[in-house]
């Protein structure tokens, strides 16, 4: 008999977690391997630490540099560290490729990253077979103190949770960018602009997010929520802790052009690629501050839930019933980009 055929996205949850476990390996140097949940690795690197992080862009064309810098960027802030080094590997489809598509690409990394205070510093370039679209694959490389290390994996039972921005603002862009034509029949040219710009305002980056939650609070595990959206980062984020979740639907905050989109297209927002948004976990005394303290630099930030013990599972508060909050190992805009 055939096995079943594996669709577009992110490996199933529990498959990666065997091949992670089989194949990979913490050797010399390494503080933090591979992991459901654990997006970046973190090598002892003299004084300090050094992230590795890589991630390529394959859902957009448009804007590529904008997504492929700050997608990488985002591991990095979530483990506490700062983005230093970034490089590419850049793909380009034949009978597709100009120069001066080229050298607009080359363009867009480098002022993404001169905007995050980030090295353009190598990689590779090729016209290749095969591909319809030019795919830029990102190597990030960062550092952090050895005391102030967060990951995914510190989340506590009784820890707050806390959501930046809103969900789904990364899927908003694309389906913009990517569906463009077919939405011009139904929505205004300003709100098509409108979605687009979604990935520089509320923005995709959440350096500063990070950053600010850990100047006002004790952060005990921080994830960024990308492919299958924020219902997928919760329990890539309860995996990675060992723990539980419990959210409150209401309280999720969700941006009035993604909500037009996912409406028209019928899907869910809670599954949908998500860069933008953090998630944060922390002690409930410092809610309230962290809270203040993004405001102070007009980020956006909302309390979602609470983090449980792992007997009680991942669960949503929706409607006055709890349920499981859904695991979504295939994004939902992968439902319109075909």
């Amino acid at each position: 008999m055939k096995s079943k055929k594996l669709l577009p996205g992110k490996l199933p949850i529990r498959f990666l977690e065997k091949l992670l476990k089989r194949y990979t390996s913490k050797g010399y140097g390494v503080v933090v391997g591979p992991g459901i949940g654990i997006d970046a690795a973190v090598i002892k690197f003299g004084g300090k630490y050094l992230i590795a992080k890589t991630d390529p862009v394959t859902f957009v064309a448009g804007d590529i540099g904008i997504y492929a810098i700050n997608i990488n960027a985002n591991d990095i802030a979530a483990m506490g560290g700062r983005p230093k080094w970034f490089l590419s590997n850049i793909l380009l489809p034949e009978k597709k490729t100009s120069p001066e598509m080229v050298e607009d690409l080359f363009s867009q990394i480098y002022n993404a990253c001169k905007e995050l205070g980030i090295s353009f510093c190598g990689g590779h370039t090729e016209i290749t077979f095969g591909i319809d679209r030019h795919i830029v694959i990102g190597q990030m490389l960062g550092e952090v103190k050895k005391g102030e290390l967060v990951t995914a994996g510190g989340a506590k039972a009784g820890d707050d949770i806390i959501l930046t921005k809103g969900i789904a603002i990364e899927a908003t862009s694309i389906l913009g960018r990517e569906k463009g034509r077919e939405l011009r029949k139904r929505f205004s040219a300003r709100f098509i602009k409108r979605c687009k710009e979604t990935i520089k305002s509320p923005g995709l980056s959440v350096l500063k997010d990070a950053h600010v939650a850990l100047k006002y609070g004790r952060v005990h595990a921080m994830h960024d929520p990308t492919e299958g959206g924020v219902a997928t980062g919760l329990h890539e984020l309860a995996i990675a802790s060992k723990a539980g979740v419990l959210i409150d639907r209401d309280a999720i905050p969700v941006l009035p052009e993604c909500k037009r989109l996912c409406d028209y297209f019928g899907i869910d927002p809670l599954g949908a690629i998500a860069s933008g948004a953090l998630l944060i976990c922390l002690a409930p005394r410092d809610t309230a501050k962290v809270i203040k303290g993004l405001g102070k630099e007009r980020i956006n930030a909302y309390m979602i839930g609470k983090v449980t013990h792992r007997a009680q599972g991942v669960k949503i508060r929706e409607k006055g019933r709890i349920k499981r909050l859904p695991l979504f190992e295939r994004d939902e805009i992968t439902k319109v980009l075909k």
